[in-house]
């Protein structure tokens, strides 16, 4: 049985939920705020939009193509958020490469995805050149680098990936496409037989964005999300999108910073200079930040953070509460049968997903 359809005129735009819609709010509202690089690098989000249509326009003349599997092996970095846009945006498929599998592992995890061409930071280029001969479908490779000179080894590069940016156009015509269309790939980590893949198509991994938007939007003070705060993940970009946060952040068009490779006192540090006040990660990535805090003699006092991945452990709770002085309710509301608050030292609730390291939504 169907009800009434509306008639729709044959002038309206039929809205597809892709990733190029993302960019309209922030670009209107927050066309200056920054996004930032480690200690290294300073965007703002007009200048970050404008490379991700030169990424696309490079990886266009290097051979990308709609459909085409593009894989990055990186860690949390404007680079990697540029990619989380421009790979999908031109109709390509986004593959966030876990370094952290065994060599074989992401060996397997490359070519059952079908990768064509893979962007690479020279950190895995070791890495990378002991697994590509096996590489079959691998056709392409970019290097990245914080180096003057990147790595290279024995491996041959179509170009450096700011070369490449630099070159290229910032005017890519991202055209609208079938909002089913698949977006992302990537892979569990394997602790039963082999990694397994799962997929997302743009429309799902839109909404999935403003879901967690209105699911931390609507909290009163309590883990709350807001435009007013200042993002940073310390959960892999690689490891379930980094639970689709920075999508999120990017449509709120909030002031985000990307720590790059996990060092605890860095962490700390950009924490305290660029004001983060919105993170997430595991039990494991919290006990790390209290030690280095501790080390550096700060108190987080002002930072929110959502925890998933595994139940957030009383002992550590309770050590964070002797840790610092600004004390709130923590909620673990992973399983029901051992829900319980402790009082913890970021502002804000600590939450465990229900989805555990699958993606929360």
């Amino acid at each position: 049985m169907v009800g009434r359809l509306i008639q729709v005129a044959n002038s309206a735009y039929q809205y597809p939920l892709i990733f190029k819609q993302l960019w309209h709010t922030p670009l209107v509202q927050s066309p200056d705020q920054e996004i930032v690089y480690r200690d290294r690098k300073r965007f703002t989000y007009r200048e970050i939009r404008g490379r991700v249509g030169r990424l696309a326009s490079a990886l266009s003349k290097i051979g990308v193509k709609p459909g085409d599997t593009v894989g990055v092996l990186d860690w949390d970095s404007n680079r990697f958020l540029e990619a989380f846009f421009a790979i999908p945006m031109m109709g390509a498929i986004l593959q966030t490469v876990n370094v952290r599998l065994s060599p074989e592992q992401i060996a397997y995890t490359i070519n059952h995805a079908g990768a064509s061409t893979l962007l690479v930071n020279d950190e895995f280029v070791e890495l990378l050149e002991g697994i590509k001969p096996e590489l079959t479908k691998v056709k392409t490779l970019v290097v990245m680098s914080d180096r003057p000179s990147p790595q290279t080894a024995s491996l041959s590069f179509a170009g450096e990936y700011e070369n490449l940016l630099a070159a290229a156009s910032p005017d890519y015509d991202f055209p609208d496409f079938d909002e089913n269309t698949q977006a992302t790939t990537f892979y569990t980590t394997g602790t039963t037989g082999l990694p397994k893949g799962v997929y997302y198509s743009h429309r799902q991994l839109v909404l999935h964005s403003l879901c967690g938007l209105a699911l931390f939007g609507i909290a009163g003070q309590q883990g709350r999300f807001s435009r007013d705060d200042v993002y940073m993940p310390i959960t892999p970009m690689f490891h379930v999108h980094a639970w689709g946060f920075p999508w999120s952040a990017t449509v709120a068009g909030v002031k985000q910073v990307y720590p790059g490779r996990y060092d605890p006192a860095l962490l700390v540090k950009l924490i305290v200079s660029e004001g983060v006040t919105f993170t997430h990660g595991v039990p494991t990535i919290l006990q790390m930040l209290l030690t280095a805090a501790a080390a550096a003699n700060v108190d987080l006092h002002g930072l929110k953070m959502v925890i998933g991945g595994s139940a957030l452990p009383k002992a550590l709770a309770a050590g964070a509460r002797r840790r610092h002085r600004y004390l709130c309710r923590l909620r673990d509301v992973g399983n029901r049968s051992t829900r319980r608050s402790f009082p913890c030292p970021i502002k804000g609730s600590l939450r465990r997903s229900r989805s555990g390291s699958r993606v929360p939504y």
